[in-house]
């Protein structure tokens, strides 16, 4: 039987670590490769590695068509959904499988409406069927948040794994990938020269991290110090200030007879009192 190889489908997945692969190998050797091989007629959709193996040790193994596809497209989306549902994933792969979705999909909606304005300009006669028609559903348009919540990540996450893999030199996202920097970090350094990048990435992990702090602090924007916020109180002319006196003494003499300190004391807190409060009105007013 044909089966055709395509290294574009290969690349949707890292390759397995030399203990995931030889624990695989065990497990079909003792068991023969229990699962079907997906194929779309010739070509290997799922199972690369058993089908690597089973060639290697001329073993037998059993194939299932997925009828359903109607493109390479089709193909690639119905990949990025099984290894999304794989634990053994990393979260920057997730990430990486998300943003393919939602490029195969705007790729998808840009044909859709590009064959909507030739409709509409009467240019659509005359035009390949197939292009006129695409074989698919209408195609979803997706939110970063969707694209987060269906690769279990973060917004943040996938507004990062963007910036990488739109600005990071390949040695850096190779680091990311074998686990030596995490995505924040490989973020930030993605920030850096393309040269600072690939130097940083030579020099290993310590100087990875390096890299991503002078990148952290270089993007760091000092805080503005807070302004110095003079509070005056308004000025109380001694004519009302003597008469606020006399109000609070003849209340306490309505109290009856008292210490003359303790009505003196009275007065003055009660003085301190007003100021405070002028003090706190004028502070809110400069704060509105």
């Amino acid at each position: 039987m044909n089966i055709v190889v395509k290294e574009e489908l290969k690349a949707y997945i890292d390759p397995l670590t030399a203990d995931e692969y030889e624990a695989l190998e065990r497990s079909i050797l003792a068991e023969g490769c229990r699962d079907a091989l997906v194929l779309w007629g010739d070509v290997l959709v799922d199972g690369h590695n058993r089908y690597g193996i089973c060639q290697k040790h001329d073993l037998p193994f059993n194939t299932v068509q997925n009828t359903r596809f109607q493109s390479m497209d089709d193909v690639h989306l119905w990949m990025i959904e099984q290894h999304l549902g794989r634990r053994s994933v990393s979260d920057f792969q997730r990430g990486e499988l998300a943003l393919r979705k939602r490029e195969i999909l705007a790729q998808r909606k840009r044909i859709e409406q590009e064959k909507l304005q030739r409709e509409s300009d009467g240019t659509a006669e005359g035009q390949d069927d197939e292009q006129d028609s695409p074989p698919w559903d209408p195609a979803p348009s997706l939110s970063r948040a969707e694209l987060a919540r269906e690769a279990k990540l973060s917004s943040n996450q996938i507004s990062m794994i963007e910036r990488i893999r739109a600005q990071a030199a390949p040695e850096v996202v190779e680091a990311v990938k074998n686990g030596q920097l995490s995505i924040s970090a490989a973020a930030a350094v993605a920030s850096l020269p393309e040269d600072e990048q690939r130097a940083a990435a030579t020099g290993g992990k310590d100087e990875l991290k390096q890299a991503a702090k002078r990148a952290r602090e270089a993007n760091r924007k000092p805080r503005a110090a807070k302004p110095e916020v003079a509070v005056q109180a308004e000025e109380v002319s001694e004519d009302e200030q003597a008469l606020r006196d006399a109000e609070v003494m003849h209340a306490l003499e309505q109290l009856g007879e008292g210490a003359p300190a303790l009505r003196a004391r009275i007065v003055s807190l009660t003085r301190e009192n007003d100021a405070l409060r002028q003090q706190l009105a004028a502070l809110r007013a400069q704060l509105a």
